[in-house]
Parts: structure tokens; sequence; C-alpha cells
């Protein structure tokens, strides 16, 4: 029946879908109204048909096989996971929380702990007590050069435990070049040389990683996704060079390793990146002489973005680590982390723990994603996305390894004049409204008094180190994309007195509501108090309420043709008692500039700029 029905309707051709389209758009430039470029440089195309997949190679490949796109396992389930603070909260209250998070849902736990300072095995046995090793995947953040005896003192309590080393799941991500990247500088002169020996130290643990490529530091400085993914695989080549350098055999070198990753809010793009990064990754595992499939298969572990959190409307976090993590989930990742929605200004408690576990656990329990493999093969539109991000990704990697490899290329200042183009990108669309940041830099909870935990060292960025002696280059920026707006607002906030904005609304009822609105979005972004109004009979009433009510800046709100004559009578009433500003981009702006008037925002406006100005003019420092 089904067959019957579909050959009822012939096929439409390509040619026939544009002739349409090119029919509809009137005129209109294709490319621009329909393409879309991405940050990474690539162009989306407004639809896509299985034409467009002729090309890709990587089709038809079984999730579990090489080159592993469409996952590592024949099966989509991850771990759950938490990070405590051991190295703030203390060795046994970090355990404490553990305990409490693998009863209500985690099944692997992280210890953020000091990784220059080792770990005697008391300690080891203080922060693992009540873990059972022979089912929990344990991970240890932050190890840096006292990583190889945190990883002895780990086994030594493993085995006091009596857990069979094939049964030990665990990771410790020494990554010396985490440090280059944090710091501009190895945490010692041997950061390097020590690899092997970690590798060493976990001989005979098959399921122990001890080796980290840390590529979330790259979405922290503000990178693209090509670049998160290029920066990462030469890091994770420069390791294997170094280990079977040192003699380790490839396969072990390779399955020593776990990339950790930053999912953002780019939805699909996300998807494909993790894609991307196996297919890239076992294919460069193949060309250093691999033997086996088990070395060429990425480990993942991805964590929600701190880029994008925010500390105003703090609980729009909430849905942004959802929908990162769904893009996580679907991609086929070993394990995710969802950052607690107060992660970036305070330590998280009890209720943003349980939010962040529970967001996995519907994903899970409720939507069911863990029961299906790679839903996203065969869609046109990802298997795209999935190719363009590998080329481009690979042609980045390429160049850093025509330098020399990763540690060359930082030292040169490739790797961070590259990142530092894109952040700038994205904080100028961020400035102008053109990337939109919900609650922060468009609309803001005109209400909303700052968290009590929110300080001005959370809402600053910080400014960049000079490099001194001992660094071989200039540290990544680490800031989160809303701290501009918000060091803005909290300003504000913490003046002695907020300003308020009066719409002064009149005229064609449609353009003075729409622009009011705009208006009251625009000014209530910098923590300014808005006093919005339906329409006044005429500029003289509207005025008048708005010098009564004490406002510092009065806005006027109406159609280009009523601005003409309005805003110069506006002007004359208003004096120098506010500030008037014109919503909108009038035709006669030009005879309204002659007339004195310059203030006028509208949706061209740089925002954070214009804002700041504003500030300035009202004494806000």
């Amino acid at each position: 029946m089904a067959e019957k029905l579909f050959a009822e309707f012939p096929p439409v051709s390509t040619e026939q879908w544009e002739e349409v389209i090119t029919k509809d758009l009137k005129g209109a430039d294709y490319e621009k109204k329909l393409v879309w470029k991405t940050p990474e440089g690539f162009s989306v195309r407004p639809y896509y048909r299985a034409d467009n997949l002729k090309e890709i190679k990587h089709l038809g490949g079984e999730a579990g096989a090489f080159p592993f796109v469409r996952g590592t396992k024949d099966d989509n389930k991850w771990l759950t996971r938490q990070d405590y603070c051991a190295c703030c909260e203390g060795y046994e209250k970090a355990n404490e929380q553990a305990l409490d998070g693998l009863k209500k849902g985690v099944d692997a736990v992280g210890f953020c702990v000091k990784g220059t300072e080792p770990i005697s095995e008391q300690e080891m046995a203080t922060l693992l007590k009540g873990i059972d090793l022979a089912k929990v995947e344990v991970n240890f953040v932050g190890c840096c050069c006292a990583a190889p005896q945190i990883i002895k003192s780990f086994l030594a309590v493993a085995k006091a435990q009596g857990v069979a080393a094939d049964d030990v799941k665990a990771s410790f991500d020494f990554d010396p070049i985490r440090v280059l990247n944090q710091k501009g500088a190895f945490c010692s002169e041997k950061s390097m040389d020590t690899l092997a020996e970690c590798v060493k130290a976990a001989e005979g643990y098959k399921h122990v990683r001890t080796v980290g490529v840390e590529a979330y530091a790259f979405n922290d400085a503000g990178s693209n996704l090509v670049q998160e993914a290029a920066f990462a695989l030469a890091i994770g080549s420069e390791y294997l060079n170094k280990l079977t350098e040192a003699g380790i055999p490839v396969n072990e070198a390779a399955k020593a390793i776990k990339f950790t990753f930053a999912v953002g809010s780019t939805y699909f793009m996300e998807i494909a990146k993790f894609r991307a990064v196996r297919m890239l990754w076992a294919n460069i595992v193949k060309a250093y002489g691999a033997t086996c499939s088990c070395a060429e298969k990425m480990k993942v572990h991805a964590v929600t973005s701190n880029w994008n959190q925010t500390v105003y409307d703090p609980y729009v976090n909430m849905l942004r680590g959802t929908t990162e993590a769904m893009s996580a989930a679907i991609a086929g990742v070993d394990s995710l982390e969802v950052l607690p929605f107060d992660y970036s200004f305070r330590a998280p408690g009890e209720f943003s723990n349980r939010i962040a576990r529970n967001v996995q656990s519907i994903l899970k329990e409720e939507a069911h994603f863990d029961k299906v493999v790679d839903p996203a093969a065969g869609s046109y539109y990802i298997e795209e996305l999935t190719q363009s991000l590998a080329e481009a990704a690979w042609k980045l990697f390429k160049e850093v390894e025509e330098k020399g490899g990763y540690v060359e290329a930082f030292k040169e200042g490739f790797v961070q004049s590259a990142i530092k183009a894109t952040s700038a990108d994205r904080d100028k669309k961020i400035a102008t409204r053109r990337i939109s940041i919900l609650g922060v830099n468009q609309f803001p909870n005109f209400t909303e008094v700052v968290d009590k935990d929110v300080t001005a060292e959370v809402v600053t960025r910080k400014p960049a180190p000079e490099v001194t002696g001992n660094m071989i280059g200039q540290p990544l920026e680490a800031y989160r994309g809303a701290q501009a707006f918000e060091a803005m607002r909290f300003k504000t906030d913490k003046s002695a007195h907020k300003p308020t904005a009066f719409m002064v609304t009149f005229g064609n009822l449609a353009m003075c509501r729409a622009r009011a609105q705009f208006s009251c979005n625009f000014f209530a972004v910098a923590g300014f108090k808005v006093v919005d109004n339906n329409r006044f009979s005429s500029v003289e009433e509207g005025v008048k309420e708005a010098l009564a009510s004490g406002a510092e800046i009065i806005v006027a709100c109406s159609s280009d043709e009523e601005y003409a004559e309005a805003v110069p009578a506006m002007k004359e009433l208003v004096g120098d008692k506010a500030i008037l500003v014109v919503a909108g981009d009038p035709a006669c702006k030009d005879d309204l500039v002659a007339k004195g008037i310059s203030n006028f925002i509208n949706v061209k406006s740089n925002v954070l700029e214009t804002l700041k100005d504003y500030q300035a003019k009202l004494g806000i420092n």
C-alpha cells in the first residue's frame, strides 16, 4: 500500500526545488537570505537532499566499527558524572558528597584535587570510603606534577579493597598542556616526560586512563567548534608522539588518553562535532600504527559549557544545560557532566546538584536517549555538518602539525591568536545582540536583584597576564560570554541610585508600542528601571509626566513620520532636565541631529557600548 501511494507522486528534482525558492525570493539574494555562514567558516544550506551525501565517505558504517563516527559502542549508554571538590572541601566532605550523589543517580564521580600535591594512601582511602570501585568509575580532575603518585595511591586502595584489575574504572587527567594553556608555562620542566611515568603506573589496568586532553579550555576561551576539535586532536597527537618516543607501544599509549570536551548551545553542530572528532582521532591513531581497534576508539567525557553560563537570570542555565546535554547524549559520549546552574558564581548546593543530576535522569528514564544508537545517522543535515566540521578541523590540525606540533604552535602564538580572533568576533556579536544571551543582553528580568553570592570578581573579566621569564607563551583567557554585560549591570545594581528610563509613547499605536517594548528591553539590560506607558494623547502630556516621575532618561517612542516635528518639541520641553533618546533610526535623523538631538537607539546599536555611555553620563562608575 505504501509503495503504491508513493508511486502516485513523481520525484521532485533539486532543480525544481531551486526554481520555486528563487521565485519566492522575488529577487532577494539567495546566499544572504538562506545560507547560514557558521563561525567556523563554512556554509549551511537551507535544505539538504540525498544528492548531498554522494561525496561523504564515512556513511554506511556501524556503531562500534572504524572510523567510529556512529560511536565506539554498540549501545548508547553513558555515565552520569558529577564532580566534587576535594581540594577546597577536604577529603571527608568530598567523600560524603560523592556517596550522596551515588545514592541519587550518579554512576561516575569526579574529584577535583590539588594536582601538585601528592595524596597519601590514607588520604585516598578517606576519599574513597564506601565507594565500590568495582562498580563506580572514579575520575581525578586537576592532576599535575604529582599525578604518578596520585595514581599509585588510588590503585593501592583499589587493591586493598580486593577489586580485580579488570574491574577498576578510573581516569587521571594528567595534561601538562592544560597547565600551559592556563598559565603559559608547564608546571615543571619534566612535565612532558612524566606522561610515560603515568602510563606505566597504571600498567595492567585496562580501564584506567591516565592522560587527559582537556579540550574544554578552548571553549572557555571563546573558541569555535573547529578550533576546539583541531587543537584537542593536536594535543592528543603530541602526547602519542611523546609516549611512543618513550617506548610505550602505540596501542597502550592511545588507550591511556581520555578527551574532555565542552558541549555548547549550537545543538546540531555539537552533535556533529563529537561524531567528527571520533572519526579524525581514529585515523590519527591508525596512522601511528595501532594494530587493535580498541586503541582507535576515542574515550570522550563531555561537560556542559561554563562559557554559556550567566549569573543574571541564572535559572536559564538549567535550560542551557539541558539542550547541551541532549547534544552530547545524541552524539554518543562515554560520560557526561551537567554543570549546576549556579556553578559560575558559588559552590553548588543540594538543590542545584540535584537539578543537574535530574537532567540526565530524565534524558535516560523518560526520553530514552540511551536506548537508541546514533539517532542522528542518516540525517542529510547532520551528516553534512559532520563532514564539514571534520574537513575544517583536519585542515587546522595539519596547520598545527606543520608548525611542529601543538606546543610549538602555542609558543609562536598561533593558537592564541586564532582563538582570540574568534572570541573577539563573538564578543562583538554579543555586544550588538547578533548573538542573544537570554536574561543578559536580551529579555532581562526587569525586577531581578542579583544573587548575594555574585561579586565584582565573578562578573569581571580578568586581564591577560604579562608573559614573564618562565612563560613560553601567552595563556588562553578563560571567561564567560555574558561577563561584559553582567559587569555593566552589576555597576548599576551597586550604585546608590538606579536611574529610570521613561517611555513617552505617542502617535501611531503599533509603532509606539513596538518601540517602547524595544526600549524597555534595551535599558533594562543595564539594570535601569523602566517605565512603560500605553500611549499619551500628546508629547506635552508625556514629557510632563516623565519629568514629574524624576526620570533621568526620556525615550521618544513613535513612528518615523511623527518624529520630525515631535522630537524637536520634546527637546524644548525636556531641556537639560533629562537625557532625550529617540527609539529607532528615522529617515529624518540627520535633521534631528542638526537640531541638537544626538541620542538614538535601534537594532543596529552596539548595546553594550551605548549603555556604558549612558552609565557614564549618569555618574555610574
